[in-house]
């Protein structure tokens, strides 16, 4: 992906799990956020400046779906590969049954790929499709790869701050289980799925 990009049907298919991704980024915290007590407090705010800043996002790849010629009805209405709907489903597990501070593993690890990679990989599909990244189809990735730097710093801060074992280990957990299903969408049955649909 880094070094040859993606031809166009896969950049539209990988949008379409991204979009689900991204559109249940705020619900997750949100649900995080409620079951954040006192002894969390500054999680919950953490998890409330966040959601502000990260809401409609999701508009955000609709508008790069369509302007790549894919189908943003579609990417609406058609359920995510596999690996990404286990992906959403466990951090909403992780937010409502094992502990709210789980979903910071989520936050990390989109934050380290969108801040490492969102540009280099936009630059890349951009390059295979014989597209200009700024003549559209790629605002959400090249927008986070800045946007993120910063939100990596506050969430090093916050993290720090954690000394609750229990919390800790499900933000480790959570971290693996993220960047493994991540990367599951890259393989056998991700958003590749979407093309034999």
């Amino acid at each position: 992906l880094l070094h040859h990009g993606l031809p166009l049907p896969e950049y539209q298919a990988f949008l379409h799990d991204l979009y689900h991704i991204v559109w249940n980024f705020c619900p997750i915290m949100g649900a995080a956020a409620a079951r954040c007590g006192d002894e969390f407090r500054e999680v919950r705010y953490a998890l409330y400046e966040r959601i502000e800043e990260e809401k409609g996002h999701e508009t955000w790849v609709l508008e790069d779906i369509e302007a790549v010629g894919g189908d943003a009805a579609r990417a609406r209405t058609t359920a995510p590969s596999a690996p990404v709907q286990a992906m959403i489903a466990f951090n909403y597990h992780g937010a409502e049954r094992v502990h709210p501070c789980s979903v910071l593993g989520m936050l990390y690890m989109l934050e380290v790929v969108s801040s490492v990679y969102g540009g280099r990989v936009s630059e890349s599909i951009a390059l295979a499709l014989g597209r200009d990244v700024a003549a559209g189809g790629f605002k959400f990735l090249t927008s986070h790869a800045t946007m993120d730097v910063d939100h990596m710093a506050k969430l090093n801060r916050l993290v720090k701050k954690i000394a609750d074992p229990g919390a800790r280990a499900a933000i480790v957990n959570s971290t693996r289980v993220n960047f493994y299903q991540f990367g599951r969408m890259f393989s056998e049955g991700g958003f590749a799925a979407h093309l034999m649909r």
